[in-house]
């Protein structure tokens, strides 16, 4: 197996790392745990499915190392394309990975909130606003890390379309993907209704496609060929 290979097979480990993470902390534990503006009914089923909430988080924490990982094999896979846009692929996930980390701090705050309560009741509705307040301002660092897990994919897939690594087809969603990421976090902010638009159920999947896509095809085939395109 070639060195490219090798670096192809990890980056393709470490992004399904990420997916899978990302997947279970994103999607699984909130549709398990999250109730539709009842924040009442989303601390009784926090308090009853601890320990899957406190496993979110530490899914998070392992798909942030492996995020901050990943572009570092991609870096040394894809630099002979173009080594400042390989630069510019791994600032915008180390620019990411700071802010998602705090992010998780808030949800840190909501067991905290959880475990005072057990030694002194709130003031009634005290309890509910404040754990809404930490999940308001995960949700506020969440939509900020969004951009930046967007504009990597412009530079990740401009340098897989551009070296044949992979098929090119991956590239264009990846870039796709950045774009769909952008919509996404622009709209949130700038159009209250966003979210209740048919827009907004579909934009972020050429970024599903893409990564997803590439996730495997590194995982399962690793690298067709050296890379010999330069700007």
């Amino acid at each position: 197996m070639s060195h490219e290979s090798k670096l192809a097979r990890l980056a393709g480990l470490l992004y399904l790392i990420v997916v899978i993470a990302g997947v279970f902390r994103l999607v699984y534990v909130p549709s398990h745990i999250l109730v539709s503006d009842d924040m009442h009914a989303t601390i009784n089923r926090i308090a009853a499915s601890e320990l899957l909430f406190r496993a979110g988080i530490a899914s998070a924490l392992v798909e942030q190392v492996a995020f901050l990982l990943l572009p570092l094999a991609l870096f040394y896979l894809l630099q002979s394309v173009s080594k400042p846009i390989a630069v510019l692929m791994t600032a915008f996930v180390a620019v990411s990975v700071p802010i998602a980390l705090a992010g998780l701090g808030h949800q840190l705050d909501v067991l905290d909130l959880l475990s005072d309560v057990r030694k002194q009741p709130f003031a009634p509705g005290q309890l509910e606003l404040l754990v809404k307040q930490s999940f308001d301002a995960y949700d506020n660092q969440l939509r900020i890390t969004e951009l930046f897990w967007g504009l990597w994919l412009l530079p990740f897939g401009y340098l897989v379309f551009k070296s044949g690594l992979l098929p090119r087809i991956l590239g264009i969603f990846l870039m796709l993907g950045c774009f769909s990421y952008v919509v996404e976090v622009f709209g949130s902010i700038l159009f209250a209704q966003y979210s209740s638009t048919a827009i907004a159920h579909y934009i972020r999947m050429p970024a599903a496609v893409g990564e997803i896509g590439t996730c495997f095809w590194l995982l399962l085939f690793g690298a067709r060929r050296r890379a010999g395109a330069k700007l």
